[in-house]
């Protein structure tokens, strides 16, 4: 999909507050409200735009504590790759998971309310044979975080 400045700068737009108003952003591109939404409703059926979100302070609601969870399973075929995702997309907790090259097998980023949900977290993971063991990072402050 070819992408030209406005789109670009839509997308900038969007990514920033999705709920802009198209009368906004026609106000920014220097196009009608309508010819806005004709361009989003192109980019999102090809692609570019795959859909719209909410930023939640999830510290609010009492989930102040984020993990990258450094996760080593001995031999990892793509079966056990295959079944510890299938554990991990059913915890509410975990927010991504990627199987990566390097140090570790399988990293995954959660939230969870305090140091006692970590470890009834952690037991729940080593319960099922895949992981072995674990080296958990408790993320401090965020230093840089885009949206989009």
């Amino acid at each position: 999909m070819r992408l030209d400045g406005i789109d670009r700068t839509i997308i900038a737009h969007l990514t920033e507050d999705a709920r802009r108003s198209y009368a906004d952003i026609a106000r920014d591109v220097n196009l009608s409200p309508p010819a806005v939404k004709r361009r989003v409703d192109r980019l999102r059926a090809g692609g570019a735009i795959a859909g719209f979100s909410t930023s939640v302070n999830h510290a609010a609601l009492g989930w102040n504590l984020e993990v990258l969870l450094l996760c080593y399973c001995g031999p990892l075929r793509a079966t056990t790759r295959d079944a510890l995702a299938e554990i991990l997309s059913r915890e509410p907790e975990v927010l991504e998971a990627w199987n990566v090259g390097g140090e570790a097998d399988v990293i995954v980023r959660a939230r969870l309310r305090d140091a006692a949900d970590l470890e009834r977290f952690l037991l729940k993971l080593y319960g099922d044979g895949i992981v072995e063991h674990t080296k958990t990072n408790i993320v401090l402050s965020r230093l840089v975080e885009r949206r989009g």
